[in-house]
């Protein structure tokens, strides 16, 4: 679990990673998000460039925002097209929706959330495509797991074959499956479709650019099951609950790390019940044993 706050100070807040894609950072650095929410603007060669991802809802980023398309000579931006209904990927839709009156928002539904975001918005569907021209196209990728509406797009282009993760790959460090919404099986069979796609470029939610993506998404498989022989050890020593397991797995990381791990090792046990391969003895606190 690498320093996701390293070189936050010199992570540009603005950046032009080719020549169709820009980089806007949310300017929300945590522990958690890295120098903060990257929101991307695709087509910036073409006269409405497509926004992906809003960030928390900081002022300056919407200052930022508005600047770099001024300087770029792109007037506006009429679609916006969000990863997932979390708030540091959703939150600044209100300010992106005062600075362009007319946006249209678009996201795969997630009817337990999306009535309490505030956020209109059309629906996505697996395979949609919001960009098109004759060598390129941006299209839907469905990536449940990490949320269930959780949306991946690839750019298919003939200059670069690039996929835009949000919070499915990150830059710096490894994704936490929380136990509200995420889907750790559902996680590794998104993780292999991605692997198949074999994108020559990823671009995250959080942290820099990933320019070796079979390698990254292949550690984040292997990483997931080494923890989930991890957490079997655990549970054949006795150490049969969430806190007991990240105490001993996580023991060497800060303390204020492992509410999160415990998000992801609640997923993997999740996952290990709904397979038959461990029992809940207990509901409250849960207390897990191997199945024999």
């Amino acid at each position: 679990m690498p320093d996701v706050l390293q070189h936050v100070s010199d992570f540009p807040k603005t950046a032009r990673l080719s020549e169709r894609v820009h980089r806007i950072l949310g300017m929300n650095p945590s522990p958690f998000t890295g120098p903060g929410t990257n929101t991307y603007l695709v087509g910036m060669n073409s006269r409405f460039p497509v926004l992906i991802d809003t960030g928390i809802g900081k002022p300056e980023w919407r200052e930022l925002l508005e600047g770099h398309l001024a300087q770029c000579g792109s007037p506006r931006v009429t679609r916006c097209l969000m990863t997932h209904a979390h708030p540091d990927h959703i939150g600044g839709a209100g300010d992106l929706r005062k600075l362009f009156p007319q946006i249209e928002f678009y996201k795969y539904p997630w009817p337990e959330v999306d009535g309490g975001n505030g956020l209109e918005a059309a629906p996505i569907s697996d395979g949609d495509v919001f960009w098109e021209g004759e060598d390129f196209m941006l299209k839907a990728v469905h990536s449940p797991g990490h949320a269930p509406d959780h949306i991946c797009f690839h750019l298919v282009d003939a200059e670069e074959d690039a996929l835009f993760t949000g919070d499915v790959v990150l830059g710096v460090g490894t994704t936490v499956i929380p136990r509200a919404g995420g889907d750790l099986a559902a996680y590794l069979d998104t993780l292999r479709r991605l692997l198949e796609l074999n994108v020559k470029r990823i671009y995250p939610g959080h942290g820099p650019v990933i320019d070796n993506p079979r390698e990254k998404i292949e550690f984040y498989l292997s990483h997931r099951l080494e923890r989930e022989r991890q957490i079997l050890t655990e549970l054949e020593g006795g150490r049969n609950t969430v806190v007991a397991i990240v105490k001993s797995i996580y023991r060497e990381y800060p303390e204020n790390l492992h509410a999160a791990a415990g998000q992801s090792v609640g997923a993997h046990l999740d996952k290990l019940e709904n397979e038959g391969r461990v029992t809940r003895t207990q509901d409250d606190p849960p207390i897990f044993s191997l199945k024999t």
